[in-house]
């Protein structure tokens, strides 16, 4: 593993244990170039998934990319990180059994917002604010409007 700091190609595992309730191994590295010390993460891939986006173009996908929009929607709500690692690979490894290597960027959006949802109703507010592109407050009503169960006055 290249060391981040300094490029060196030979750097040292001082320490491994699993991570991410055993989906992924966390390795603690050593550069003895440099002295500097860094965490690598090693977990399984199924296979190479394609994010088709709504313009149709293609890309890798990048589940840094997901992990930082998970992060963001969650910034500063009571939940573990422990959860939302869990979670995200949880998010990942659906993806990856959906069976397709192509997949659409609206479904990971669905995928992700019915994560959240089971969460934190916060996080997920937020999350779809910025994936279903709210552009004014109508939107936030509309959309918090929907979340709310119907209540019906009493009869009687």
């Amino acid at each position: 593993m290249r060391c981040p700091f300094c490029g060196n190609v030979d750097t040292q595992v001082k320490d491994s244990r699993p991570a991410e309730d055993h989906v992924a191994i966390r390795r603690r590295r050593f550069c003895p170039a440099c002295g500097g010390r860094f965490t690598t993460y090693e977990r399984v891939q199924l296979r190479d998934l394609v994010v088709i986006k709504t313009s149709g173009r293609r890309e890798e996908f990048d589940r840094s990319k997901l992990e930082r929009s998970i992060r963001i929607a969650m910034q500063k709500r009571p939940v573990e990180t422990e959860r939302i690692d869990q979670m995200i690979s949880g998010i990942v490894r659906r993806l990856e059994s959906l069976g397709d290597t192509d997949i659409p960027s609206k479904r990971i959006g669905e995928i992700t917002m019915e994560a959240l949802a089971r969460i934190d109703t916060v996080a997920y507010v937020r999350f779809a604010s910025v994936y279903m592109n709210f552009q004014a407050v109508g939107d936030f009503d509309k959309f918090m409007s929907e979340l709310r169960p119907t209540s019906t006055p009493d009869e009687g």
